[in-house]
């Protein structure tokens, strides 16, 4: 193959194509949407200033009730990411290139797999790690302003257990309990012109994806996390604390419900026994068979 323009195009076309078919397919298969609220994103760092100021709906007497957006929220700053690959010049001249297609191929599916890596890390964090309030993400003592102005607590967390986590998340809301926010999508990028310094000097092509994003933690009453076994107890006991959540302020229910039963694989079995079984131990009627949607994560 000559290395000429054309066919240097001709290439970046190829290589692009194959990442974007490899795109496409983990994008189907692509799990953290089902629990983060996706935010466009238009500079390096967004402030999330509502997120303590919708104590819901009340009866309008006298002037409205403004709550305002505060001025120190809770911020997200973005973070680039990068995968870059190398193809030889004289793989390109002698056309051996069929042994490309594989790396292009994992080059795509590693670009769009990352949202997955950088929100279920942050799901698992959340026991240790704070959010908009100060608090651990799933914690016991989150506060909350009283119907009459005095300052209480709610849990999102059993507080015990050292296994593997499991998650109960109402996702059927406007909002979610996490957030991905992107500011620039993954994209292919090339340095694949002849006189390029690194043609010059090393012999090679580059080529890779870059993508501009990050993940951050969104409303706390909308899951629950433990690490206790994950059994009919401890289920119920979720079940009933999500339930038992209150508006800031008001004291009506917020209305959550457990939508969603997130497990790694090493709780796999115990869930689809919890949401899918007729039958629980001993015969008896199970329940909470179809309570709520199983989702397996392989990253947890």
């Amino acid at each position: 193959m000559l290395i000429n323009n054309q066919n240097l195009s001709n290439l970046r076309t190829g290589f692009q194509t194959i990442v974007a078919q490899a795109q496409a397919i983990m994008k189907a298969e692509s799990q953290y949407r089902k629990v983060s609220t996706f935010v466009p994103s238009t500079n390096k760092e967004e402030t999330y200033g509502w997120m303590k100021q919708l104590p819901g709906m009340r009866e309008w007497i006298g002037p409205r009730l403004v709550n305002s957006i505060s001025e120190d929220g809770f911020k997200i700053k973005n973070k680039p990411f990068e995968e870059t690959v190398s193809v030889n010049k004289y793989d390109i001249e002698f056309d051996n290139l069929g042994t490309y297609a594989p790396l292009f191929s994992m080059l795509g599916q590693n670009a769009q797999e990352q949202p997955d890596l950088l929100l279920w890390a942050l799901v698992k964090s959340g026991f240790n790690t704070n959010c908009f309030d100060g608090q651990y993400f799933f914690d016991t003592d989150h506060p909350i302003k009283l119907p009459d102005g005095t300052m209480g607590t709610y849990a999102n967390t059993d507080g015990g257990g050292s296994g593997s986590p499991w998650f109960l998340i109402d996702n059927s809301k406007g909002l979610m309990p996490f957030i991905y926010q992107e500011a620039i999508a993954p994209r292919f990028v090339a340095l694949d012109q002849p006189n390029d310094q690194g043609v010059f000097m090393q012999n090679e092509f580059v080529y890779g994806m870059d993508m501009y994003c990050q993940v951050g933690f969104g409303l706390p009453q909308l899951a629950w996390g433990s690490k206790n076994a994950l059994d009919g107890t401890s289920y119920a006991a979720a079940r009933a604390g999500l339930g038992n959540i209150k508006k800031d302020g008001s004291g009506s229910p917020l209305g959550i419900t457990g939508k969603l039963l997130v497990v790694g694989t090493a709780n796999e079995s115990a869930g689809r026994k919890i949401v899918n079984s007729e039958y629980g131990t001993g015969g008896v009627t199970n329940e909470w068979k179809g309570t709520a949607e199983l989702l397996v994560v392989p990253w947890l």
